[in-house]
C-alpha cells in the first residue's frame, strides 16, 4: 500500500479541517497517512514557507482558507507542483449562500470568535467538571442534562464531551447500597439519561481500570453475578422514573452523545408543540 502525504492547509486553527480528514480517513482500513499540518496560515508568506515541504512530500492537500489572495496562491502553487488540492468547504458554504440568500463573510476562524456561544461551552464546561460523579447534587437543576448509570459506564467522558457542546451536564453514579439522594427525583429542567452496558463489557473494563491503578481484580466490583445486580438496579430505577436509556455497549462517546442530544431535542420540539409556539432549533 502507497503512503499517502495529506497536506491540511487552513487560515485558522485547522480544527475543522482535521475533523474532516479523521472522518473521511476512518472510512478506509488502516490507510498509510502522513500529515503534514499547517494552521495559521494568512499571509502569502506563510503560504510560501509551505512549498518546499509540497515539493518534498507530494501528495493530497485539503483546505480551508477565505481569503482570495492566500487561496489563489496556494492553488496555482498546487498546479504548478500537479497536486490535487480541495477546498472542503465549498460546497456547503455554496448550499448555504443559495438557501439563505446571502454570501458568506470569508472570515478566518469565525467559528472560534468569543461570542455568546463560546462563552456558554465555557460555562458549562465549568459547571460539568463542578458537577461530576454526583457532587453538588442542590445544583442540578441548572443542569440541562443528568447522566446516570453504574460506575464506569462512560459518565464523565460522556459529560465532558456533551459540555463542549455547550450543554451543562452533571452526573451521578448509582449504587446499591447507597440510595441517590432524592433531589434526582424531582428535577424538573434537566433530562436525566439513564447509561446502561452489557455486564461482561462493564467487568471487562473494570478489570482494565483495577489493573492500570495495580490493584486486585478478585473483588465483588468485577464480580458477574454483582455486577449484573448493579445493572439491573439500574435498569429498574430507569423503568420505574421514566427516563430514556442509552446502551453504550457498542456505541463510542461521540455516537452515546449524539443520541442524548437527540434526546433533547425531541423533548424541546415536543415543549414547543404543547406551548404552541414553533421556533427553530
Amino acid at each position: 500500500m502507497n503512503r499517502l502525504n495529506l497536506h491540511l492547509v487552513s487560515d485558522s486553527t485547522g480544527e475543522t479541517l482535521e475533523m474532516i480528514a479523521k472522518a473521511a480517513l476512518a472510512q478506509f482500513d488502516d490507510p498509510m497517512v502522513s500529515r503534514h499540518f499547517w494552521p495559521m496560515v494568512r499571509s502569502r508568506q506563510h503560504l510560501d514557507r509551505i512549498v518546499p515541504d509540497l515539493v518534498e512530500n507530494p501528495g493530497l492537500v485539503l483546505f480551508t482558507l477565505v481569503n482570495p489572495e492566500t487561496r489563489s496562491r496556494l492553488e496555482e502553487h498546487c498546479r504548478q507542483l500537479g497536486l490535487p488540492a480541495v477546498p472542503v468547504l465549498d460546497q456547503v458554504t455554496a448550499a448555504l449562500e443559495s438557501q439563505l440568500g446571502q454570501e458568506a463573510h470569508g472570515r478566518p476562524g469565525r467559528q472560534h470568535a468569543m461570542d455568546a456561544d463560546y462563552f456558554k461551552r465555557v460555562e458549562a464546561i465549568q459547571y460539568t467538571i463542578a458537577h461530576d460523579d454526583g457532587i453538588a447534587y442542590e445544583d442540578w437543576e441548572e443542569a440541562d442534562i443528568v447522566l446516570a448509570g453504574v460506575s464506569r459506564s462512560s459518565k464523565t467522558p460522556t459529560s465532558i464531551y456533551l459540555a463542549n457542546r455547550g450543554y451543562k451536564v452533571a452526573n451521578i453514579p448509582l449504587v446499591v447500597e447507597s440510595p441517590p439522594p432524592k433531589a434526582l427525583f424531582g428535577l424538573r429542567h434537566p433530562l436525566v439519561v439513564g447509561l446502561t452496558t452489557a455486564p461482561e463489557r462493564l467487568v471487562q473494563i473494570r478489570r482494565n481500570r483495577l489493573l492500570s491503578l495495580n490493584e486486585g481484580t478478585e473483588t465483588s466490583y468485577v464480580d458477574n453475578d454483582r455486577v449484573k445486580a448493579e445493572l439491573q438496579f439500574a435498569r429498574r430505577m430507569f423503568a420505574d422514573n421514566g427516563w430514556p436509556v442509552i446502551d453504550v455497549t457498542r456505541r463510542s462517546i461521540e455516537e452515546s452523545a449524539a443520541a442524548i442530544i437527540r434526546l433533547v431535542q425531541e423533548r424541546e420540539r415536543r415543549d414547543r408543540s404543547v406551548d404552541g409556539v414553533s421556533k427553530p432549533i
